[in-house]
């Protein structure tokens, strides 16, 4: 029971780690690869240019947010510049915030939501407890 008691908060920052990084990776790979970043891009060129953005604007944060999910994703899964990776991914959830609600004001946030949890989860926590990653592994040598 003692090694339990010992590593339950190093577990759950692990966890909610991979976890996060995984939504983000499978997001960005399936924009990538499977959706392709033309078809992700017209989906929303048109609605964003009915509100009067530019297009290059749209251009812009379609393939900001598409790699910094697929390249932070994994840097998440790894642990590997944490913190930095947390904070680009903190301002990819705000622009994708800013982006549906410029669409639809009450957009759906079932998808977000869980995201931006982890993501303010994983800033709060004491760093002391994110022992299972890579930053830790060469931090500590």
């Amino acid at each position: 029971m003692e090694i339990i008691n010992q590593y339950h908060q190093i577990a759950a920052v692990f966890i909610a780690r991979v976890f996060l990084g995984l939504l983000f990776f499978f997001q960005g790979f399936d924009a990538i690869f499977n959706i392709k970043i033309k078809n992700v891009l017209a989906t929303y060129e048109d609605m964003f240019q009915n509100k009067g953005i530019p297009s290059a604007f749209t251009k812009c944060a379609v393939w900001f947010t598409t790699y910094t999910e697929l390249i932070g994703g994994i840097l998440l899964i790894l642990g590997l510049f944490e913190y930095w990776v947390l904070f680009i991914l903190g301002l990819n959830v705000l622009i994708a915030s800013i982006g549906f609600g410029m669409v639809t004001p009450m957009w759906d946030t079932r998808f977000v939501f869980p995201r931006l949890v982890l993501l303010l989860f994983l800033l709060l926590i004491p760093s002391d407890w994110n022992l299972w990653s890579l930053d830790y592994l060469f931090t500590k040598f």
